[in-house]
């Protein structure tokens, strides 16, 4: 960051240079403070007008991308500047709404700036990349607008809508929007429609913003990228920014709600996804967010009403129907459950999600055939569906045919090899036709995804004793013991073990723990034991 400072300052001084030697005209942010910016903390402390808002966005592209963009691009910045400035001069338009058509004919029609259509690529987010690229999407190439046009002093700002963002021009007489992904003028009317503006709110939506408030947008879009890459930290610090720079942006509170949620802050998340519903109370999805939060915290009724509502606001919101199915389901209102994914299954036929949900309720309710059905039409979906190809394998068990148990089993962990539970149940099945070296195989596996699972501990003990490898067992059976030390059938396993290997001590010693624990233990082995001790 000090090198990047230090170029600003270069290029600050050289610029100078240049205007006095050739006497060129004055760009107009030459005299704001947050040309001088260091670091994004510096940038925060001045007033809002005295951003520079594209040495502001440099400085947090430079923190993401590690790639210092310093003079070359503030330099770029302003000859863009410097040229559009010139043809305004021409053309007699300095001062005059009508510099906007210049602006956007350098942009679109000569630099050949287009749009992205989604914000996928944190190459497509920041200002140096979309000047190299000359690509971005509606924010990134609203900043480059904005940019150019505190130099050449366009009265533009940014405006925000939900999920988008664009500019306007507004000089105090004259006032109109700018879509900078296409260089058109839509009307007030078409973004409010477009993006479905809840009238009457309070927020940020439709309002001329400041600079710092345009900088909290890019915290917000910053925070998504971090998220994208699962940084939840760095994530979390972006977007608490924004939130604090943009108490109203519905969309921030939303991303700083979910990155709550993944960390299971429960009560932080709900607080931010119910600020969002004040601020835009047609919002389904802050409604189905909070609706799977009640549901964490065992509030069924909340949940309900949430996912009710949701639906409500957005009839074609599948999540929403499946996620109410889900508590249909626990609450074993099998048909209503079912009938809310047939809604899921109108709205997106596709989803293989909502037919392994459908077959998890048959299979609830012991109806193994069309529970197979619905996990086939799932796997016709998507061959390489590992819940589904688990879920198929779990009827086969309670049908009784092992074998093809086994072969689900295994297609699911080709899929996902770290499915914990297909894996222990790949090793209960391999155990259960007396195969116990595969058995031994998937428990090892699956010990080193849960090191402290007492249950697959113990049943690897169970395996290596029936493969008689007693040293081993006697490992296992002891790490179980360390996880639960009352677990009795351990004891006496264990005891089993030990006596195998001659260690009639250590076996008499938890054969008789066994006993006190309730397990049955064989009293003329235990006498045998007593006698060999003796």
């Amino acid at each position: 960051m000090r090198n990047f400072c230090k170029t600003i300052l270069t290029a600050s001084a050289a610029l100078l240079l240049v205007t006095v030697s050739l006497q060129a005209e004055r760009l107009a942010n030459e005299d704001l403070a947050g040309l001088y910016a260091r670091n994004i903390e510096q940038v925060m402390r001045l007033d809002p007008d005295e951003i520079d808002i594209g040495i502001a966005s440099l400085i947090i592209a430079e923190e993401w991308s590690d790639v210092l963009p310093g003079r070359r691009y503030q330099t770029m910045l302003d000859d863009m500047a410097y040229e559009i400035q010139s043809r305004l001069e021409e053309q007699k338009l300095t001062g005059s709404y009508k510099a906007v058509n210049v602006l956007n004919d350098y942009l679109h029609n000569e630099m050949g700036f287009k749009s992205v259509k989604e914000a996928t690529d944190p190459n497509d987010l920041f200002m140096h990349t979309v000047m190299d690229n000359r690509r971005g999407y509606c924010l990134s190439l609203s900043i480059l607008y904005l940019a150019l046009a505190e130099r050449l002093d366009i009265p533009l700002y940014g405006v925000v809508a939900p999920g988008h963002f664009f500019v306007r021009y507004d000089d105090g007489r004259i006032r109109f929007n700018i879509e900078t992904t296409s260089g058109t003028f839509p009307t007030d009317e078409h973004y409010i429609e477009e993006f479905k503006i809840a009238q009457g709110q309070d927020g940020l939506y439709m309002k001329n913003l400041n600079k710092l408030q345009t900088l909290g947008c890019l915290f917000n879009n910053f925070g998504t990228v971090y998220m994208g890459v699962n940084r939840l930290d760095e994530a979390q610090r972006a977007m608490e920014l924004a939130v604090e720079i943009n108490p109203d942006l519905a969309e921030s509170r939303m991303n700083l709600g979910s990155i709550y949620m993944q960390k299971d802050r429960i009560d932080d998340a709900i607080r931010q996804f119910q600020r969002v519903i004040e601020i835009n109370p047609l919002n389904a999805g802050a409604y189905n967010s909070l609706g799977i939060l009640y549901w964490r915290k065992n509030w069924t009724n909340d949940a309900m009403g949430a996912y009710e509502q949701a639906i409500r606001l957005d009839p074609d919101c599948a999540d929403a129907y499946i996620n109410l199915a889900v508590v249909y389901s626990q609450i074993k209102m099998y048909p209503k459950a079912l009938l809310m994914l047939k809604e899921a299954a109108a709205i997106d036929p596709g989803r293989g999600e909502i037919y392994v949900r459908r077959g998890d309720i048959y299979f609830k309710q012991a109806d193994y055939q069309k529970a197979l059905e619905e996990y086939d039409t799932a796997l016709r979906i998507n061959a390489l569906d590992a819940n589904a190809l688990f879920a198929t394998a779990l009827c086969y068990n309670k049908l009784d045919m092992p074998k093809t148990e086994i072969q689900f089993y295994e297609r699911a962990l080709n899929i996902a090899p770290d499915m914990f539970a297909a894996r222990a149940n790949l090793g209960n099945a391999y155990f259960a036709q007396q195969n116990y070296v595969d058995a031994v195989k998937h428990y090892k596996v699956c010990i080193q995804l849960q090191p402290d699972n007492v249950t697959i501990l113990y049943n690897l003990g169970a395996a290596c004793t029936n493969t008689e490898d007693y040293s081993q067992a006697v490992i296992y059976y002891q790490k179980a013991l360390e996880v639960e030390p009352r677990m009795a059938d351990a004891h006496k396993n264990l005891g089993f073990a030990y006596y195998k290997l001659q260690n009639y001590n250590k076996a008499y010693e938890h054969f008789l723990t066994a006993q006190q624990l309730g397990a049955d233990v064989n009293e003329k082995l235990l006498k045998s034991i007593q006698r060999k001790i003796r």
